[in-house]
């Protein structure tokens, strides 16, 4: 199964990079860094806390445009039901899915957390490993349960609507988190581990939760 989530995670990046989907997610995260930093004063710093809630902001908008081209390759040309009736377990294709959300995501906050830095004042002063560690367990868990509720967002225009009103509130812990601990990273406090312990229980429980339901979800009737 992940040989074959390895397949479809490739097929996707090598339709998606540098595609409409990815392009709109960096160019509306550095739009949303840009304004924010246009609200303080003149001379004036970013509160590490407000800079690091800007950059999470900028990441779960980004996330939804990602996740909504993923699934939107086999609806443009109706390849959806080719996919499903290939020779592999729906959970593949959510593994994929998210996969190569992961990789646009990570390829996404790398232009989005130096353009955090130049425009909101921070300083990367913390804990050398806590950055890489918050991002990655912190992105784990949005990429599952956008891959999750991405295959919601296709077909009749009415649910895609709805990807962002169900999205934001259940990403709220993981957001939190990682808002926490980038602020220790931009503030260069000792880290609080206690933070990646409750992002590491988040992934754990939409990564079951998306192995289970996934099927049920995406080859549901329309």
């Amino acid at each position: 199964m992940l040989r074959r989530a390895g397949i479809i995670a490739a097929k996707d990046l090598r339709l998606t990079v540098g595609g409409q989907g990815l392009v709109q997610a960096i160019l509306l995260g550095l739009l949303l860094i840009f304004l924010f930093s246009l609200s303080r004063p003149a001379g004036e710093l970013t509160p590490p806390q407000s800079a690091a809630a800007i950059f999470w902001l900028a990441s779960a908008f980004g996330l939804v445009l990602v996740v909504n081209d993923l699934f939107a390759l086999e609806e443009a040309n109706g390849s959806r039901l080719g996919l499903l009736s290939a020779p592999l377990a729906p959970q593949a294709i959510w593994l994929g899915k998210g996969l190569a959300g992961l990789c646009l995501l990570l390829l996404s906050q790398a232009v989005f957390l130096p353009a955090s830095v130049v425009f909101l004042g921070q300083d990367m002063g913390g804990t050398w490993w806590l950055a890489p560690a918050a991002l990655l367990t912190a992105d784990l868990g949005l990429v599952a349960l956008g891959a999750l509720l991405g295959a919601l967002s296709q077909g009749q225009a009415a649910r895609e609507s709805l990807l962002s009103v169900i999205l934001f509130p259940l990403l709220l812990p993981v957001l939190l988190g990682g808002i926490k601990l980038f602020t220790q990273v931009f503030a260069a406090q000792a880290p609080d581990l206690s933070w990646l312990g409750l992002m590491g229980a988040f992934d754990a429980l939409f990564l079951g939760a998306g192995l289970i339901l996934f099927p049920f979800v995406y080859t549901g009737e329309e």
